[in-house]
């Protein structure tokens, strides 16, 4: 470790000298010294380029000199498999490169940390005993959880790390309205843009490469977090069965799943497996942010565990990759889309059924504990569909006496220029 150390730090930040055009994320963590921060989301999403960000703002804006950074990244070969005995080596390794950055504020920043067994152990000692900052990035939000609540206890702030938004795409592939006041000629452009946004999605590799090789890449991606952050981490052996359930989801974004009927589909496909252990599947598919699913909102516990769940995506393109199906079925991915800005605003999502069976499609509620439903249509040109979708809206409102709106592609259009 002592002889590799050098090596990385080298590697490091000749790779770092060679970012100088890093697309800008839409976050930031707090400036919170007490705090251990923490990036989570799935592989692939830009967790690393937002490290890169971090350093960079320290670099250029606190004047923190190099030999104050550690970076590591533990998806690398050369450090794996990584015990808590060589975590602790490389950390210690780091002051001994420099001595006096014992008396100095010095920054850990640490890439896909949970490829390192026990680490939170080390990074607590070095937390409590060190003049230091500790950036981590973690792909599970389960395994951070637990952490949290055994080693780091109340040592550390998380924020998720999603794929592009409208507004980050936008920047990445240079988009921008030719004016600044949205005429019919700014709108179609924009909407132009969301449908293609839709379509490609958000995965900042996906920016700018054909159809095929878009979809060829997002199936690895998949591939990737099923072998490494389900199966081997889960020690699960009925791999097919869990492929099967991931296709399933990915094929039915914006639709309901059943367990129950997809315990009796899988045994009409010849799999095996208990009604708890799709149950068990479906965790670990979460928590490796592959796909989620929304229940329904109640205040009756029976009517949320015996009706559906919603089913979407991390990504509209990712769930694109897995069929050809959903073509020019946008009403459904445009729901994705919206789904995965309310996450983004960190809001609680449920849907909603009225007392005449109506569906809303989200009943959110933000961190502040604000209450609104919305109803996602994305084609108005029906006055029948409007019409219904008003309906459901207008009765989930009268009888939960909260606020909602209708979200169409013209209507996120205008929020999302105005917001500007």
């Amino acid at each position: 470790m002592k002889k590799l150390l050098p090596i990385l730090l080298a590697e490091f930040k000749a790779q770092f000298d060679a970012l100088s055009n890093l697309i800008p994320r839409n976050y930031e963590f707090p400036e919170l010294d007490q705090k251990i921060k923490v990036a989570i989301g799935m592989r692939r999403v830009g967790k690393t380029c937002f490290l890169f960000q971090t350093i960079k703002k320290l670099i250029q804006e606190k004047n923190i000199p190099w030999h104050h950074l550690l970076y590591l990244n533990f998806e690398d070969d050369r450090l794996l498999p990584c015990s808590q005995q060589k975590l602790r080596e490389l950390l210690e390794g780091f002051y001994s490169l420099h001595p006096d950055n014992h008396d100095h504020t010095c920054y850990l920043v640490l890439d896909e940390i949970q490829n390192v067994e026990n680490w939170a152990l080390v990074i607590r000692r070095f937390f409590d005993t060190k003049k230091v900052q500790i950036y981590l990035t973690v792909s599970s939000s389960k395994l951070l959880s637990k952490e949290i609540s055994t080693s780091l206890r109340g040592r550390s702030f998380s924020i998720e790390i999603w794929p592009y938004s409208f507004d980050e795409y936008l920047t990445a592939n240079q988009i921008q309205p030719k004016s600044d006041l949205l005429g019919k000629k700014e709108q179609d452009f924009l909407l132009h843009h969301l449908q293609n946004y839709i379509e490609q999605g958000g995965f900042p590799e996906t920016t700018a490469i054909s159809i095929s090789e878009r979809r060829q890449l997002l199936q690895d991606y998949t591939e990737l977090v099923i072998m490494r952050d389900i199966v081997e981490r889960y020690n699960i052996t009925n791999i097919s069965l869990i492929k099967y359930l991931i296709n399933t989801l990915m094929k039915n974004t914006g639709g309901s799943f059943s367990v129950n009927k997809f315990a009796n589909d899988i045994k009409s496909q010849g799999f095996t497996g208990a009604k708890n252990t799709i149950y068990d599947y479906l965790e670990y598919i979460e928590d490796a942010y592959l796909a989620f699913l929304v229940p329904l909102y109640s205040e009756s516990i029976r009517k949320v565990t015996t009706n559906s769940r919603k089913i979407y995506a991390v990504d509209t393109g990712l769930a694109k990759a897995f069929t050809f199906s959903l073509n020019n079925n946008f009403g459904h991915l445009f729901k994705n889309l919206i789904f995965l800005d309310l996450r983004r605003r960190g809001c609680k999502v449920h849907y909603y059924f009225t007392r005449e069976r109506y569906e809303v499609h989200f009943l959110v509620e933000d961190k502040l504990g604000n209450r609104n439903l919305y109803q996602v249509v994305w084609d108005t040109s029906d006055p029948e569909t409007l019409k219904r979708e008003s309906r459901a809206l207008d009765s989930a409102i009268q009888e939960l006496k909260i606020p909602g709106n209708i979200i169409t592609p013209e209507s996120y259009i205008h929020t999302f220029f105005n917001s500007k």
